[in-house]
């Protein structure tokens, strides 16, 4: 648990991302499943090959099977057609000098061959093969074990599991195996302002969307989350929400009342309850968080203490408790952002000092690949979250963008 910070010193967000990521450790427990119910779940066991892949040399296209030294160096070889061997069934015949046998993609090597020729580049006449100069040994085959070999690990532990993974899985014979138990994830939100939706709104009211979103990222990652609504602004329901909270989860996260005045209400009943930093991050939107823990040891649980603005409460989800719950469900190694630099083709303000995360749209003009900011960036605009496939991140020590100046995109593809 990183030490509570000078309340007027502003963390950079990739300190702040390393100080959360340090503190945490991957939760116990695993549960056996089939393959089909382990999609984006996170493998709690190395899986081990039973059998070499593949379990025979075979062919990897439709073609000739022959020996490379039957090959003349210089011009055609005409050699005998023999038979043909498929996939799924054995092909007793030895292919020998002057011999050729048609080979179907999968199936096992005849005796002896070492090369398949494609059979796009034959010709055919009778039981004659004529094959043109410029083949390669070996080429076109797959060999023995070259994919995985038996008692090596196919997968190591850590890994989230993706369509291509189950289908290694599955290529193995493995029916079942061990997953990391789910990450459980409370939330709530702090404020008297708020309404759940389904209620009349009181004046000066509006409608709580933070938890929606927020659990809508937190299903997309697959974590099992407990929703505790709208908590009101008083310290006797904040102490029995966050109790409450620390008795059945992992992490809890709330949004709202970590902002200047009343952080100290807030910073007074979390010490009450366990060990919490609260934390000034040199970004925008978000620049408000806490962090910390609820309770003791392995009856408490993590906190993360996010801005009430909608967007502010999705910027600091992405850029830092993502990645905290990435790391509580055991991945490993954690993903990095998908970042690249592009074009920006409109004038963005900024002012220096702290990292900005404007909202943006990804285009193409041409044959390039360029951004253009989603309009007003304000951090009550959910809409602009909506229409943004991407995050235009700025440096803290960059100031005004000028159309057609180079920016750092982070894709917001499989986050938002």
């Amino acid at each position: 648990m990183p030490a509570p910070l000078n309340s007027d010193k502003s963390l950079s967000v990739n300190h702040a991302r390393q100080l959360i990521l340090d503190a945490l450790l991957a939760v116990s427990g695993s549960e056996r499943l089939f393959v089909r119910q382990a999609l984006d779940r996170v493998l709690a066991e190395d899986i081990i090959s039973p059998v070499d892949v593949p379990a025979h040399d075979n062919s990897a296209m439709d073609g000739w099977a022959l020996r490379h030294a039957d090959l003349a160096g210089n011009g055609e070889t005409r050699l005998k057609n023999i038979g043909t061997a498929f996939a799924g069934r054995a092909f007793i015949e030895k292919v020998g000098a002057g011999e050729t046998a048609r080979i179907m993609t999968g199936a096992v090597l005849p005796q002896d061959v070492d090369t398949v020729v494609i059979q796009e580049d034959v010709r055919v006449d009778g039981d004659t093969v004529i094959i043109p100069p410029g083949q390669r040994i070996e080429q076109n085959i797959r060999r023995t074990g070259e994919d995985l070999r038996a008692g090596s690990a196919a997968i190591p532990a850590g890994k989230l599991l993706r369509p291509a993974e189950l289908g290694i899985i599955a290529s193995l014979g493995i029916a079942e195996l061990s997953v990391r138990r789910r990450v459980r994830v409370a939330l709530f939100s702090t404020g008297d302002e708020l309404c759940s939706i389904g209620t009349p709104l009181f004046p000066g009211a509006v409608y709580d969307s933070n938890r929606y979103t927020l659990w809508g990222m937190l299903t997309r990652l697959g974590c099992e989350v407990i929703d505790m609504g709208v908590v009101q602004d008083d310290p006797a329901a904040l102490e029995a929400a966050f109790r409450e909270a620390a008795d059945c989860a992992d992490a809890i996260i709330t949004s709202g009342g970590v902002s200047v005045g009343e952080a100290d209400f807030i910073k007074q009943l979390m010490a009450q309850l366990g060990e919490v930093a609260f934390w000034k991050i040199a970004m925008k939107p978000g620049r408000p968080m806490a962090f910390g823990r609820i309770g003791e040891g392995n009856e408490g649980a993590w906190l993360f203490g996010l801005p009430g603005n909608p967007v502010a409460v999705m910027v600091t989800f992405y850029q830092f408790v993502r990645p905290a719950l990435l790391k509580l469900m055991g991945v490993d190694p954690l993903p990095d952002f998908p970042t690249f630099s592009t074009r920006c083709v409109e004038p963005i303000k900024k002012s220096k000092g702290r990292t900005e995360f404007q909202r943006g749209i990804l285009f193409q003009e041409g044959s390039e690949w360029c951004v253009r900011p989603t309009g007003h960036q304000g951090s009550g605009i959910l809409s602009s979250m909506a229409k943004a496939d991407c995050f235009i991140v700025l440096e803290p020590e960059r100031e005004k963008v000028g159309a057609g100046e180079t920016v750092q995109v982070q894709l917001m593809t499989g986050l938002a």
